[in-house]
């Protein structure tokens, strides 16, 4: 989920920054103002959001800050789930009872000792109604009793039951392989009872329990981490994280020595690329668990009739998107899974390219063609009246191959999850999903199971709830995998999305930063690393 909705967040920034640079003078300043020795610092780039909400771990839409916050388990650089606040746990015999050891040394960042009390605290924080989080269903929902406590039935989840101060025992509705994956999401993270009860503003100043704490933060100038020395894994190496608050472009940030690792943008790709550059040997790549496509609400006309849906993809031309708008800097999605997810599937055939089909489909809909489709709106995640590149090209390719004007209408994207999941969109809308942990239920299941909260489109097909509700709690891994690659086929011939990109990514590394390992999946890398020799 993360890093696809950063990309909204990214890609503004870079409109209205891009030309930015840091001068040698604003950057002695910024040393000498936030009064960290930067020699110890791993210093990054980044964005600010102006929705606090997006700081709290209950009602993240991202992965969450990873740095301050943890929970019982995480993942690890190959994304294998690990024992995190809990040393240990036990599972019954029967695959739906957990009983979860917390370490003995694990802390809260102002000494206080992390207590089972406080899992069910936070987890029953999360299923409040009163905080309306839009994630605790999709990462908490398995848990008995948390969605009665979420329909304001119950004031208690009834599947947590304290053991003893540092032993929680959780029962989940059914055997399900993938549920411990759940809890690496930031929902599932514990927060100081104390702390939250601040007001809004605790999350500038948070109690948490990851590898580092926060002290500094200048809104829209820098964020200042520094590692916690009686972390319960261990003092992570690198002293501070500093985080630069739109300092402008990376590429040149990273040129300049400001930055130690950058994110390269579509512009400055194809130079990195290049051996010749002197940079190119910085350079780190990988392909990212990412999936983009947009949306059609299933439940607004025109987008009710699989013909339209079908037609408007059909009339894509996915290639031409990906040569004109990523510079060829992208892999083409014709399904849901990316590549390198288990359930990945090379025979798998989408929707093609087929402008005469489209149109044909479109007249066999029951509006008739073009002249009988209402207006259709586009919802997308912008700025003012600047329609971005992906839409125009989108809605050209509509209009040139199908006769259909599309009207665009921008949300600011501090608060476009907000609107999504209120249902306050037109019937087009941006989506596109990063995997959470690595299993397939994460994309098929979570997006377009009739039940699921994040399937925005309200997309429903009995056939496919039915196969998705069997593959939970299949417990032979290659029937599993089968049953989501048909879910993917049944997912793919309903067109309730179109389907565009898999992402890249592309990255520079300072060599003094030793233990970085590119993840597909936003994991709390940084305890893992150390610098030498900056």
């Amino acid at each position: 989920m993360d890093k696809l909705r950063k990309f909204f967040i990214s890609f503004l920034v870079l409109v209205f920054i891009g030309s930015m640079t840091l001068s040698a003078s604003v950057s002695n300043a910024f040393a000498l103002q936030i009064n960290v020795p930067l020699d110890q610092a791993l210093v990054y780039n980044g964005y600010e959001s102006a929705n606090l909400r997006d700081y709290d771990p209950a009602t993240t839409y991202s992965s969450g800050d990873k740095l301050v916050f943890s929970g019982l388990v995480s993942l690890d650089p190959n994304l294998n789930i690990r024992p995190d606040l809990a040393e240990t746990w036990e599972v019954s015999g029967n695959g739906t009872v957990y009983t979860f050891h917390i370490r003995q040394n694990a802390k809260f960042h102002n000494g206080r000792d992390v207590t089972a009390q406080d899992i069910v605290f936070s987890w029953e924080r999360a299923a409040s109604p009163e905080l309306q989080s839009d994630t605790v269903l999709t990462y908490l929902g398995d848990i008995v009793g948390v969605r009665e406590m979420v329909a304001g039935q119950a004031n208690s989840i009834s599947g947590l039951k304290v053991i003893d101060d540092k032993t929680l025992q959780v029962t989940i509705d059914a055997p399900k392989p993938y549920f411990l994956m759940k809890l690496t999401f930031p929902t599932s993270y514990v927060v100081d009872k104390d702390n939250v009860s601040m007001g809004a503003e605790w999350v500038r100043q948070p109690n948490g329990t990851g590898p580092y704490k926060i002290t500094q933060w200048r809104p829209n100038e820098y964020v200042v981490y520094e590692a916690d020395p009686n972390f319960y894994l261990g003092a992570p190496s690198i002293p501070y994280i500093v985080v630069k608050i739109y300092a402008g472009d990376d590429v040149r940030l990273f040129e300049t020595g400001d930055i130690d690792i950058a994110s390269v943008s579509l512009y400055s790709v194809e130079r990195m690329l290049d051996p010749t550059e002197p940079l190119h040997a910085n350079l780190v790549t990988g392909v990212d668990l990412c999936t983009g496509y947009v949306v059609f609400d299933t439940t607004q006309p025109p987008f009710d009739d699989v013909n339209v849906r079908k037609a408007f993809s059909l009339a894509f031309d996915r290639q031409r998107y990906i040569d004109v708008l990523y510079r060829g800097l992208a892999l083409p999605a014709i399904g849901l899974y990316p590549p390198g997810l288990p359930g990945f599937d090379y025979s798998l055939q989408g929707l093609p390219y087929d402008p005469a089909q489209a149109r044909e489909l479109l007249k066999q809909s029951k509006y008739g063609g073009p002249e009988g489709l209402p207006e259709i709106v586009y919802t997308n995640a912008g700025i003012g009246s600047y329609v971005g590149g992906n839409v125009a090209a989108l809605a050209e390719m509509w209009q040139i191959n199908l006769g259909v004007t599309i009207k665009v209408e921008n949300v600011d994207y501090n608060f476009y999850y907000d609107q999504i999941f209120s249902g306050n969109h037109g019937q087009i809308f941006d989506g596109g999903w990063c995997a959470d942990y690595p299993d397939p239920e994460n994309f098929a299941d979570v997006l377009f199971h009739s039940g699921a909260p994040e399937n925005h489109g309200g997309y429903s097909n009995p056939e496919l709830d039915t196969l998705l509700e069997a593959a939970r709690i299949e417990p032979d891994v290659t029937k599993r995998i089968s049953m989501y690659q048909e879910a993917e086929r049944i997912i793919v011939n309903d067109a309730p999305v179109l389907f565009t990109t898999h992402s890249l990514s592309y990255q520079l590394v300072k060599p003094y930063v030793k233990g970085y390992i590119y993840t597909p999946i936003t994991i709390s890398s940084e305890r893992y690393m150390w610098l030498d020799g900056k």
